[in-house]
């Protein structure tokens, strides 16, 4: 499954950066070639470092830090990957990586350094919403999850807010479109098979212009803020 993956990559990082600084403290990672060249600031866009939209998704600053995150990744990409599909799962996580990327290079503070895995898992949160609205099952338990981490993305310091916003709104409304277009494509049409290749293409194509677009927004961040 693609969420082992993730897990093993950003775990792997990780133990990189680590094993370079020779500690697992933020602070001491001042020390890590991989930690100095992938943490993003919306000044690093701006000297067209780009990479480091991408790259900042895969860092964490802590034991603690990427030990929740990659919890909350097991659990929610275990959950959503097998109704997503691998390739529409992998798609959602890392438009909802960039969007929260984009979110902190518009809106974060010039020199605010930004790492972690919490932008796409947001996303993930984004997308099991969408999934629950569109099964018209109750939401109440995914919208309790979601408004408390956004309540400890607010009280909690050093916390990306923005970037978990910008992740969580980019993840949903990009399942929104990997579930709701083929739909609309098909209407009230008889679905044959040749109707319904038509609206699953018509839905990756939106996904492919949506990932396009979070890409497109961190890059022209400098120009936005």
């Amino acid at each position: 499954m693609a969420t082992y993956a993730l897990v093993a990559i950003n775990v792997a990082v990780y133990a990189i950066c680590v094993a370079q600084a020779r500690t697992g403290d933020f602070y001491g990672f001042v020390d890590s070639s991989v930690f100095n060249y992938s943490t993003l600031t919306p000044g690093d866009i701006a000297d067209h470092e780009y990479w480091r939209l991408l790259t900042s998704g895969f860092l964490h600053l802590s034991p603690i830090h990427i030990g929740v995150n990659m919890i909350s990744l097991y659990i929610l990409g275990t959950m959503l990957e097998p109704i997503l599909g691998t390739g529409r799962f992998l798609l959602i996580y890392l438009i909802s990586l960039f969007g929260g990327s984009a979110a902190v290079a518009i809106f974060a503070g010039d020199n605010t350094a930004t790492a972690g895995a919490s932008g796409a898992i947001y996303g993930l949160m984004g997308a099991m919403l969408v999934i629950v609205l569109k099964l018209k099952a109750p939401a109440g338990q995914v919208i309790a999850i979601i408004a408390i981490n956004l309540l400890l993305s607010i009280t909690v310091p050093g916390i990306s807010l923005v970037g978990h916003v910008g992740g969580l709104v980019f993840g949903a409304l990009a399942t929104a479109l990997a579930l709701y277009i083929p739909d609309l494509v098909i209407g009230r049409q008889t679905p044959t098979v040749p109707l319904r290749k038509r609206a699953t293409g018509t839905a990756w194509a939106a996904l492919v212009v949506a990932l396009v677009v979070a890409v497109a927004l961190g890059i022209a961040a400098p120009a936005l803020r």
